[in-house]
C-alpha cells in the first residue's frame, strides 16, 4: 500500500464529501453526449414524424453505459443495508469488473485506433472521444473506490476487530514476525531484476503484482542504473494473517506489499533503497481466433491463442500514488501508454485479492446469514425426477430455489438403465463440477452422451478445454458448436425408453450450469417432457452437432434464426393493439439492451402508447423519457445481494399474456451472432407467477436505479415505512419453503 504521512489538511476533511455520500437521492453522472450542431433542432422539440429513429441523439454510448453499471456496483459498498464484509465484496467485484472492462472494452477501442479501424456505434461517438470520457469517469470511480476503502470499509472492519495492519504501526513482536515470514517465505522465491543492458526490462504478464525500486549506489560489478523491478511471485498470498500471539486479539491482516516494502533493502544488499512502489499493468486479454485461419482444429487454435493472452498490448498502468513522476514517466514510456492510462492508487493495486478476507476471517456475523433454497414438494419426494416431470412442468428461480434438481436430474439419468442418450450445452460449468461428474458417469455407463462445449466462453476457455478432454476420455462425444457463432443456449435433452416409446425430458435455463453461480446469480430453470418442446430441442441439437438447413421449431425461439424477428413481431403487435385502443404492456428483463432494431421497435411501441418497463441490469443504450418518442418507457437497474441474470420477455397480448424466458440478452451478439433459445411458459400459473416476480422488481424502491433521459441513474427513494426489495421478497417467498 502507499503509506505517505497524512497531512493535517487531509485529517480535517470529512470521510467523503457530501457529493460522494450515498443517500436516497444519489444520482450517477449523465453519459456525456456528442456536441450537437447549434442549427439543429433539439430532438425533444421535433414532431414525431420528423424524427429518424436512427438519430445518434436517441442512443447512449455502449461503453459509457457499461461503466455506469460498474459505478452502481461500487455504490453497494456504501449501502449500509449490506453487512460490512459483503460491502467489501462489492468493492472487490467492482475492481474485478473494471479489470475486465479495461482488458476487453478499453483494449478493443484502443485496437480500433491502432489499426485505423475506427467504428462509431449508434450513438455516433468516435472511439477516441469515448476513450477520453472513459478515462475521465474511470479516474473518478477509482478515486472514490479507494476513499470508500480507506475511510469507511477499513475503519468499520476495525471497529469489528478485523484490522489491516500497516507497517508504520507494527509493534516489535509484529515486526519480528513479519521479518521471519519474509526470510522464510518470500526471500527464497523472489527474483529482483536490476535494469541495465544485460538485464532488459522484464516481460510482465497481465495484471501481475510488481514493484519498481529506486536504488542508489554501485553494486559489486560497478553497475549504477538506479532502477530495479521486483515481480511478486504469484504463489504468495497477497494477504497474510498474523498469529494471535503477536496481536492484541481479533483478526489482524497484513498485505504482502507491506512485507516486501519493509524489507526491500534485503533484496539489494549494500545498496540504498530510495523508494519502493507497487504497480500493476493491465493488458489486452481478448482472444482473437480468426475463424478463417483455424482450419478444422478450433481447440488447437484456442490453446495457441491462450498462451499469448497474458502478454497482449498494454492498456492501463496502476501505481502507488506516491511514486515519483520521473519513474512513472519511465514506466509509461516502457509500456507505450499515455497519461490518461495512468491510475495512481492509494491502496493495494488489486482490490479483488481482498476476497481472501472471507477465507482468512471466520466472522459469519459480518455477512449475510445463510439460507436454505426452496424446493417444490414433489421434486423433493423419493419418487424420482422423471416421475415428477411426467406429471407436470417445473419452474425454479435460483438462488431462492434450489439448483440441486438440475444436478439430480443428470445424476439420475446417468444411473437409470432406461436412459439411452443425454445431450447438453455447456458454457461455464467447471471441469470437476457435479454436472461434469454426472456426464462422465453417464458416458462410462454406456449412455450416448453428446456435449456441445463453447470453448470461447471468455476467461473460461482453459477450463472448458480441460472439461472437453475429460469428457472425451470418458467416451462422450464432444463438439464445439458453430465456428462463427458462440453456443450460449442452456439446454439438456435426456432420452429415456418408457415401454415401447422414447420420451424426451428437457431442461432449459437462463443461466449457466454452474452450481456455484446458481447460489450467486438469479436465474430460471424449466423442466418439462412436453413433446413439442422436446422435438424442438432435438432439432436445435441436430443443427449444433450435424449439418443441415435451418430446421423449423414449433415452440422455441431460436437465434440467430427466429428469436430477434419474433421479438420484434410481438413488440409490434403490442403497438398495433395500443393504436386500436386495446390494453397493451411490455416488460423486458435482461442484462443488457443494445440491439438497434430492438431499441427502435420499442421506440415505435412507445409512440403508439404502449406502456413499457425495462429492467436492464447493465448496459442500456435506449434513451427513455423523450417526449413523443420514449415517454412511455421506464428503465431501471436492480443491483443487490445477488447478481440479476434472468432474461424475461413479457407481452400482454390483448389479455392473453405471452412470456418467454431466454438465455439471450437484447444485444446484437445474442440475437444475431450466437446460438440462443427462448422458451415459452405455457402454464397460466407459471405465467402469472413470473409476472408477479417482475412486479417485485418494478416496485423495488431500495436497490433500484432509475435511468434518466440524460443518461444519469437515480437511486429510488422509499417512503418512510415502505421499504421494498425484490430480492428480499423473493427470499421470503421462495427460500426454505417446501411447496
Amino acid at each position: 500500500m502507499s503509506e505517505q504521512p497524512v497531512n493535517e489538511k487531509d485529517k480535517k476533511e470529512p470521510a467523503l464529501s457530501p457529493s460522494l455520500m450515498l443517500d436516497s437521492e444519489l444520482v450517477l453522472e449523465p453519459i456525456p453526449e456528442q456536441p450537437q450542431d447549434p442549427n439543429k433542432i433539439a430532438i425533444e422539440e421535433r414532431l414525431p414524424e420528423e424524427i429518424d429513429l436512427a438519430d445518434p441523439e436517441l442512443y447512449f454510448n455502449r461503453e459509457l453505459s457499461h461503466l455506469q453499471f460498474n459505478a452502481r456496483v461500487l455504490e453497494q459498498a456504501m449501502d449500509e443495508n449490506h453487512p460490512i464484509l459483503n460491502r467489501l465484496m462489492f468493492l472487490c467485484i467492482f475492481s474485478s469488473n473494471m479489470d475486465e472492462f479495461f482488458e476487453i472494452r478499453v483494449a478493443g477501442l484502443k485496437s480500433q485506433l491502432e489499426y485505423s479501424r475506427e467504428k462509431n456505434g449508434p450513438d455516433g461517438m468516435h472511439p477516441k472521444k469515448v476513450l477520453s470520457y472513459i478515462s475521465e469517469q474511470a479516474h473518478k470511480l477509482v478515486r472514490r473506490q479507494y476513499r470508500i476503502l480507506n475511510d469507511i470499509i477499513f475503519p468499520k472492519l476495525a471497529n469489528e476487530n478485523v484490522k489491516f495492519i500497516r507497517r508504520t504501526v507494527w509493534n516489535d513482536k509484529q515486526a519480528a514476525w513479519v521479518k521471519r515470514y519474509f526470510r522464510d517465505n518470500v526471500l527464497p522465491i523472489i527474483s529482483p531484476i536490476g535494469l541495465d543492458p544485460a538485464h532488459p526490462f522484464p516481460r510482465l504478464a497481465n495484471k501481475t503484482f510488481n514493484f519498481v525500486v529506486e536504488l542508489e549506489g554501485r553494486d559489486a560489478f560497478g553497475r549504477e542504473n538506479g532502477l530495479a523491478i521486483v515481480p511478486a511471485p504469484s504463489s504468495l498470498p497477497r494477504l497474510v494473517k498474523m498469529p494471535d500471539e503477536v496481536c492484541d486479539g481479533g483478526d489482524n491482516l497484513v498485505f504482502l506489499s507491506s512485507i516486501i516494502h519493509a524489507h526491500a533493502d534485503q533484496l539489494f544488499p549494500g545498496m540504498i533503497v530510495k523508494g519502493c512502489f507497487q504497480f500493476r499493468l493491465t493488458r489486452n486479454a481478448d482472444l482473437e481466433v480468426d475463424s478463417d485461419d483455424i482450419g478444422v482444429d478450433l481447440a488447437g487454435a484456442l490453446r495457441t491463442e491462450l498462451q499469448s493472452r497474458h502478454y497482449g498490448s498494454s492498456v492501463r498502468l496502476e501505481i502507488a500514488e506516491n511514486c515519483p513522476s520521473h519513474i512513472v514517466d519511465s514506466l509509461l514510456k516502457q509500456f507505450d501508454l499515455e497519461q490518461q492510462d495512468l491510475y495512481r492508487i492509494d491502496g493495494p493495486v488489486n482490490l479483488s485479492r481482498l476476497m481472501a478476507v472471507l477465507e482468512l476471517v471466520d466472522r459469519p456475523d459480518l455477512m449475510y446469514p445463510p439460507f436454505s433454497p426452496g424446493l417444490p414438494r414433489k421434486l423433493a419426494s423419493s419418487g424420482g425426477l422423471f416421475e415428477a416431470i411426467r406429471q407436470r412442468d417445473y419452474l425454479l428461480m435460483h438462488p431462492f430455489e434450489s439448483f440441486s434438481p438440475v444436478i439430480d436430474l443428470l445424476s439420475e439419468a446417468a444411473k437409470d438403465p432406461h436412459v439411452v442418450a443425454i445431450r447438453q450445452t455447456l458454457y461455464r460449468t467447471g471441469s470437476r463440477s457435479p454436472i461434469a461428474n454426472a456426464l462422465v458417469e453417464a458416458a462410462r455407463n454406456g449412455k450416448e452422451v453428446t456435449v456441445v462445449i463453447e470453448l470461447r466462453a471468455r476467461f473460461d476457455e482453459a477450463e472448458n478445454l480441460a472439461l472437453a478432454s475429460r469428457l472425451q476420455d470418458a467416451g462422450a462425444i464432444v463438439v464445439y458448436g458453430v465456428v462463427r457463432h458462440k453456443t450460449h443456449a442452456k439446454m439438456i435433452l435426456i432420452v429415456r425408453r418408457e415401454g415401447a416409446d422414447l420420451t424426451r425430458y428437457v431442461h432449459l435455463g437462463t443461466g449457466n450450469y454452474h452450481a456455484g453461480n446458481a447460489r450467486l446469480y438469479t436465474d430460471y430453470s424449466f423442466m418439462t417432457c412436453d413433446k413439442e418442446i422436446g422435438d424442438d430441442v432435438h432439432r436445435v441439437f441436430q443443427q449444433l452437432t450435424g449439418m443441415s438447413k435451418e430446421l423449423k421449431v414449433k415452440k422455441l425461439l431460436h437465434a440467430p434464426f427466429t428469436l430477434r424477428d419474433r421479438l420484434l413481431e410481438m413488440i409490434n403487435r403490442e403497438a398495433e393493439n395500443a393504436l386500436k385502443g386495446e390494453p397493451s404492456r411490455i416488460i423486458i428483463k435482461v442484462n443488457s439492451l443494445t440491439e438497434q432494431r430492438l431499441v427502435q421497435s420499442l421506440y415505435k411501441a412507445s409512440q403508439a402508447g404502449v406502456k413499457i418497463d425495462l429492467i436492464v441490469r447493465g448496459i442500456c443504450t435506449l434513451r427513455p423519457g423523450i417526449k413523443g418518442i420514449s415517454s412511455n418507457i421506464r428503465v431501471r437497474s436492480v443491483i443487490g445481494r445477488f447478481l440479476e441474470h434472468t432474461r424475461v420477455y413479457y407481452f400482454f397480448n390483448n389479455r392473453n399474456p405471452q412470456v418467454y424466458l431466454s438465455s439471450a440478452d437484447g444485444m446484437d451478439r445474442n440475437l444475431n451472432n450466437r446460438i440462443e433459445v427462448a422458451f415459452p411458459l405455457q402454464d397460466y400459473k407459471q405465467t402469472r407467477r413470473v409476472k408477479k416476480e417482475l412486479e417485485y422488481y418494478l416496485t423495488d424502491n431500495t436497490q433500484s436505479w432509475i435511468l434518466q433521459s440524460d443518461g444519469s441513474y437515480q437511486l429510488s427513494k422509499p417512503r418512510k415505512g415502505d421499504y421494498r426489495s425484490a430480492q428480499r421478497a423473493l427470499l421470503s417467498e421462495l427460500a426454505d419453503n417446501t411447496r
